[in-house]
């Protein structure tokens, strides 16, 4: 174990950092360039869309919000980043919820550890990650859940949670961490995983704790992600008799609703799409 993990308090004490990040980044990460052709843009017509402030116990976290410019409160959508930040494509999916009629907003979870999105090296973008502790990611979640209802725009009454890769895992983690939360979708997030100092469980490890229906979307031909933990993710959801359901798109690899990426396949990505939304609605948000 690294000495910089041996540093860390006790799950029940954990030690919050500075911000490194005060501003989101603009664009796309560095480590996904060049941009492919496929890559979806979702215009402002109709919504409200920015860089907002979210305030935490030590700080203010940069996040990016998008919401339709008219009145009301909205079904509420935490939108959870890949390895890569809060970059354009998160960015982008969050217009594309509040085209919809969502009040979707993305936090950047790794703000206190690092700005990845100008690292070019993927083993150096994961020495960072591997430092962001869990349990700071559900505060941060909370916390972001308790600005979104004081706009008074978000109707966190109908709460939901979707995510990407790292954030994939994420919307497991928070499905079993917060009661009031409605509907998770997880994409592509990993299921099993060895215990550290600052992640004590995996989703795997967490299936009879979820307080929410989950769907998960994965793709056979990840190979990050094998067909055999998957197989234990369902056999333990079974087992606690929790509502979840996990999809596995043939052919498909790590990343596939990621159009901006080479791993990008039409089919599943917009299957998965409608599926989220028909998941979002069946579960009272929408």
């Amino acid at each position: 174990m690294r000495d910089d993990l041996k540093s860390w308090l006790p799950k029940s004490d954990f030690t919050r950092r500075d911000f490194v990040m005060t501003t989101l980044a603009g664009g796309f990460a560095l480590a996904v360039q060049p941009v492919a052709a496929e890559t979806i843009t979702t215009d402002t017509v109709g919504i409200e869309a920015g860089e907002v402030r979210i305030p935490t116990d030590d700080g203010q976290m940069p996040a990016y919000r998008a919401m339709p410019d008219s009145r009301g409160s909205f079904p509420t959508v935490l939108v959870v980043q890949e390895i890569f930040g809060v970059h354009e494509h998160i960015k982008d999916i969050c217009r594309r919820l509040a085209k919809l009629g969502y009040f979707a907003v993305s936090p950047e979870l790794y703000a206190r550890q690092g700005d990845v999105s100008k690292l070019t090296d993927i083993p150096e973008i994961l020495e960072v990650v591997r430092e962001v502790p869990d349990e700071q990611v559900m505060s941060d979640l909370d916390a972001t859940v308790a600005w979104a209802q004081k706009t008074g725009k978000a109707d966190t009454d109908k709460l939901a949670i979707t995510g990407f890769c790292w954030g994939g895992r994420i919307v497991w983690l928070y499905a079993a961490h917060n009661p009031k939360l409605k509907a998770g979708v997880a994409w592509y997030g990993r299921l099993v995983g060895e215990a550290d100092p600052l992640h004590a469980k995996h989703p795997v490890d967490l299936a009879g704790d979820l307080k929410a229906p989950v769907l998960g979307l994965y793709g056979a031909e990840d190979r990050g992600i094998g067909q055999e933990t998957i197989e234990q993710m369902r056999e333990a959801i079974k087992v606690a008799d929790k509502k979840a359901t996990i999809v596995v798109y043939p052919d498909a690899p790590h990343g596939f609703h990621a159009d901006y990426r080479p791993s990008y396949r039409q089919q599943p990505a917009e299957d998965g799409w409608k599926r989220m939304l028909a998941w979002f609605k069946e579960n009272g948000v929408g």
